[in-house]
């Protein structure tokens, strides 16, 4: 079967539904091609900086609507249990990327997006057009394609992808629990080879997520025996675990996640999400990241359709560059903090003088944080 679409989006994340909200409010005609069926847990923080808020409402998307719970706190430990506590400047909110994925794809559906379950399995530029084929047999003709596959997807691989020809050290744990933990606050505690976010969202429920080098993990049996002998040796997170129980029937887990840099266009295709780029987990921005790339590449995208763009050449650049502006320092200090917080001596030395001058943990965050987005007028 062959259709045709304005703009086709490939992967149904965050930042490929926010996309297709904002570009289908607009007239244009869009298809989303997503593999799997709403809703659907996800690896993930589950925490987005309140810097959103101005553009969700613009889209007409009310998050009060899922009764997320309101976050303006961070405490942030050493693998040792040596602690700091600040306040967010922006603040943020916790929900599940359960409910608010199928939550925007019910958005993108009454805005006239078409979302389609299937497979991309190949896409050709020809004649200044795309032509993607799926593992369902269908051939779809789009003007213009946003790449929205998540963090490695057998798109980067077919693409052939510089990121995933390197072997990636990073392997990602989330589970969902029950048990007592502050509704207002966001936990970033690090351990040896890794770290780990905690934090309510929807339901009064809490996500834990943690990111650690395989090389620690593939040492123990299994997950339960990584916490216990690797985990556990921070006294926080220990109390944390002990104090809740699993509400999943076990953790879900995701390998191979890259922080190499990517490139925001490929083969003419515009990256968006974690297909662009991927900051490290303990800045604790990945989702607002996301969405702000979906925003970016929505209204240059419009502009292109309107005319106001005169070419594709130019829609490419002033993507990469509007995304460079936007990401790329806050890409740069996540590595870099990253690094320090992998060296025990460099962490300790780090919370020492956050506690000396605690001013400074503000403007650290904001380093790994944006501004408030409005949708363009």
């Amino acid at each position: 079967m062959n259709v045709k679409s304005d703009v086709t989006i490939i992967g149904g994340g965050l930042a490929g539904l926010t996309s297709a909200i904002h570009l289908s409010k607009s007239g244009l005609k869009v298809i989303l091609i997503e593999k799997n069926e709403y809703p659907k847990h996800k690896v993930c923080g589950e925490y987005i900086s309140n810097e959103v808020l101005p553009y969700f409402k613009g889209l007409e998307i009310e998050i009060s609507e899922l009764k997320p719970s309101i976050i303006s706190k961070l405490e942030f430990s050493t693998a040792k249990g040596k602690t700091i506590y600040g306040d967010l400047p922006l603040g943020g909110f916790g929900i599940s990327r359960f409910e608010l994925d199928y939550y925007l794809s019910k958005k993108a559906i009454l805005n006239n997006c078409q979302i389609i379950q299937d497979t991309v399995i190949d896409i050709q530029f020809i004649d200044d057009e795309f032509i993607i084929h799926t593992a369902n047999n269908l051939e779809i003709q789009s003007r213009i394609v946003l790449g929205a596959f998540g963090k490695r997807s057998n798109i980067d691989q077919k693409m052939n992808r510089n990121f995933f020809l390197k072997n990636s050290p990073w392997l990602a744990v989330k589970a969902h629990y029950s048990g007592d933990f502050p509704n207002d606050l966001v936990g970033l505690h690090n351990f040896k080879g890794g770290y780990c976010g905690v934090s309510k969202v929807e339901n009064n429920t809490i996500n834990i997520c943690y990111l650690t080098d395989y090389e620690t993990f593939k040492l123990h049996k299994n997950i339960e025996e990584f916490q216990l002998n690797v985990i556990y040796k921070n006294p926080h997170l220990k109390a944390i675990f002990e104090n809740c129980k699993l509400i999943f029937e076990k953790p879900l887990t995701i390998s191979q996640i890259s922080f190499e840099k990517k490139k925001t266009v490929e083969n003419h295709i515009l990256m968006i999400g974690d297909t662009a780029g991927l900051i490290h987990p303990l800045c604790g921005n990945g989702m607002a990241m996301a969405i702000h790339s979906a925003k970016i590449a929505s209204e240059l995208i419009i502009d292109f359709f309107e005319n106001k763009i005169n070419s594709r050449k130019v829609l490419e650049e002033k993507y990469s560059q509007v995304w460079n502006e936007n990401f790329k320092n806050r890409l740069a200090t996540g590595r870099f903090l990253s690094k320090i917080l992998q060296r025990e001596k460099l962490a300790s030395f780090l919370i020492q003088l956050l506690v000396i001058f605690p001013s400074l943990l503000p403007k650290i965050i904001k380093q790994t944080h944006g501004k408030p987005i409005f949708l363009k007028s």
